[in-house]
């Protein structure tokens, strides 16, 4: 009976975070595999109005959907591992300080980064103050990822401007979100609808 209570525990742990989708370059892809999440991404669109494929674009930039994505560690003599770059975590790479600040700012004392309903929501805060704060449009994602990755205040003093690559990637983060939003466009009617028992 304990070895089974154990396995169950288990199986419980490892199925907390979702694995990788089996295609990360398709958005209706992405949610035909896993609803939850579409669902989750439409509730960020509704509550901070934050299209679903900037959501998505960013996800797919930060950590390629993988639950428990972090920096990899640096090498002390070139072989040994060592510490990492950041402390960033999870599906949207978000910093400790940062995502202390969106928790207290949110009341959501018990999100986690490797849960992709709060990482969602986080992008969704985060797009909402740099909107009201940088007045970036919320469907801009070149100009929202600069913002996300500079910071405010970064961004406000244009930092980026001294990191070519960074404008590379921002670049390729919107047109990510393109191609996401043709995709929904395209494959949304097929897409699996709510049921009234998983609104919460």
């Amino acid at each position: 009976m304990k070895k089974i209570m154990a396995a169950c525990v288990l199986s419980a742990l490892v199925g907390c975070a979702a694995p990788q989708p089996q295609c990360v370059d398709n958005v209706c892809s992405i949610f035909k595999e896993y609803p939850k999440w579409y669902w989750a991404t439409q509730d960020v669109e509704k509550k901070w109005g934050v299209p679903i494929a900037v959501q998505m674009a960013f996800i797919h930039q930060e950590s390629r959907f993988v639950a428990k994505a972090r920096p990899e560690r640096t090498k002390l003599l070139w072989i040994i591992p060592w510490r990492r770059p950041s402390t960033a975590v999870g599906y949207t790479q978000a910093l400790d300080e940062t995502w202390d600040d969106y928790k207290v700012k949110t009341h959501h004392s018990s999100a986690k980064r490797t849960n992709f309903k709060d990482a969602v929501d986080f992008i969704g805060w985060y797009v909402n103050t740099a909107n009201r704060k940088l007045h970036i449009s919320k469907n801009n994602a070149y100009a929202l990822y600069l913002a996300y990755h500079e910071g405010m205040g970064g961004y406000k003093k244009k930092t980026y401007l001294k990191k070519p690559w960074l404008i590379k990637v921002a670049h390729k983060v919107s047109r990510r979100k393109s191609i996401y939003q043709r995709q929904l466009q395209a494959g949304r009617a097929q897409l699996k609808r709510r049921h009234w028992w998983n609104f919460s």
